[in-house]
């Protein structure tokens, strides 16, 4: 079969300098072994399908495989499986031109601003503090002695299954060098902030090497998690710039905004790659 075939690089404005998301269109007649098959062919964090919306109110329907499994729900597969959809001649049902994706945790609403994509953080599935003994395991893993750096963490999982770590400054993130054997089945995402007049605030990273993901360029569901605990606990403001990706020499910028209890992560979006992917039928 030949299928429709876009490779999207999401959280930048500069093609190559994002995250990568494989996107196959029309996916409806793939076989379930094939979808995880391609996702592990292509190596990316994430490889998303396109099909039909089964909820009445969404605008299509798409799965998320990593080249460990399927996941529920991330976010820069969210904005690049939109913006693939879009330029695929994709048209908004609602009057206000918003995106409505179903996907593994629901409806996810993404906005358009002129060609700027954002989604509306879905609910966490597990928030609250982090176990003493877990929070000891993973900042093991990451070469931290929690007393020291470590400010604060929590539980910030909206599907994947982050647990977040808010270290005392950017540079400290960007030190880290992950024991990945050490982390184990941990998704673990770390995050700390810019000196005053920096033009981002804070840098991020990403780890889920139980996904087959060892380090994520630029990860929208754990910038989403990590902001609506940080706004919501006061240590971050409403509006921020979150940059991720240094360490793997790409640039990644996320864009936070909370809007009363929404909390909308977004970014710049690049089509990449066109063409036809071919599977063989069954």
């Amino acid at each position: 079969m030949s299928l429709p075939f876009s490779q999207v690089d999401v959280f930048t404005s500069e093609f190559l300098r994002g995250n990568p998301v494989a996107v196959v269109h029309d996916a409806e007649t793939v076989a379930d072994a094939d979808m995880a098959a391609f996702a592990r062919w292509t190596n990316l964090s994430e490889t998303t399908f396109l099909l039909q919306p089964t909820h009445p109110d969404a605008d299509y329907r798409v799965r998320i495989f990593t080249p460990g499994g399927e996941i529920p729900f991330a976010g820069h597969p969210t904005l690049g499986s939109a913006r693939a959809w879009l330029e695929a001649g994709g048209e908004p049902a609602s009057d206000g031109g918003q995106i409505v994706q179903e996907c593994g945790v629901g409806l996810v609403t993404i906005a358009n601003d002129g060609g700027r994509l954002a989604f509306a953080a879905p609910p966490l599935r597990r928030s609250g503090p982090v176990d003493p003994s877990d929070l000891a395991t993973v900042a093991g893993s990451l070469g931290l002695e929690t007393d020291d750096v470590v400010v604060d963490a929590a539980w910030v999982d909206n599907g994947p299954g982050w647990v977040g770590l808010l270290l005392r400054d950017a540079e400290t993130v960007l030190r880290l060098e992950p024991d990945f054997g050490a982390m184990g089945d941990y998704l673990v995402g770390v995050i700390g902030p810019y000196g005053e007049g920096s033009e981002v605030q804070f840098e991020v990273r990403g780890f889920a090497p139980s996904l087959d993901v060892p380090e994520d360029p630029v990860t929208g569901s754990l910038n989403a998690g990590l902001a609506q605990w940080l706004i919501g606990s006061g240590r971050a403001p409403s509006s921020y710039a979150a940059q991720q990706g240094t360490a793997l020499g790409r640039r990644g910028l996320v864009r936070v905004t909370a809007d009363g209890a929404e909390v909308w992560v977004g970014g710049d979006t690049v089509v990449g790659i066109r063409g036809t992917l071919e599977l063989e039928d069954g």
